[in-house]
């Protein structure tokens, strides 16, 4: 069974849900996700959302594709936002050493400077 991937951030009453169609990319495909946001006047509280995809070696990590999302459009019912957006694959995401690895980060910045974050590694082969 393949795992799925879901990064969950709350803040007092705001969730914001990263879903990815899957986990596991192959050659060729494209990622493509969901990102669901939840709250009262989350428009007002939140301003940008950043998708990162980061290479990451050893110690070290590398941002390789970004989505930038700020909170001025998307499909709003009631007060929930969806919005989908897609990274297409290139040859940064190969990875070809044993302790590399790939890691989505879901990165929310809110007006008052607060910063939250979450992330989960993927697979590209």
């Amino acid at each position: 069974m393949l795992k799925d991937f879901t990064s969950h951030i709350i803040h007092e009453n705001i969730s914001i849900d990263t879903i990815l169609d899957g986990p596991n990319i192959a050659f060729g495909e494209t990622l493509s996700a969901k990102l669901y946001i939840e709250g009262d006047e989350i428009d007002e509280i939140i301003d940008e959302i950043v998708i990162e995809l980061i290479k990451v070696f050893g110690a070290s990590e590398k941002v390789i594709a970004k989505h930038s999302i700020e909170m001025v459009s998307g499909d709003k019912s009631k007060e929930t936002w969806m919005i989908p957006f897609e990274m297409v694959p290139d040859e940064r995401w190969e990875t070809k050493l044993e302790n590399e690895s790939l890691t989505i980060r879901t990165t929310v910045y809110l007006k008052n400077d607060i910063l939250l974050k979450a992330e989960d590694k993927i697979t590209y082969k």
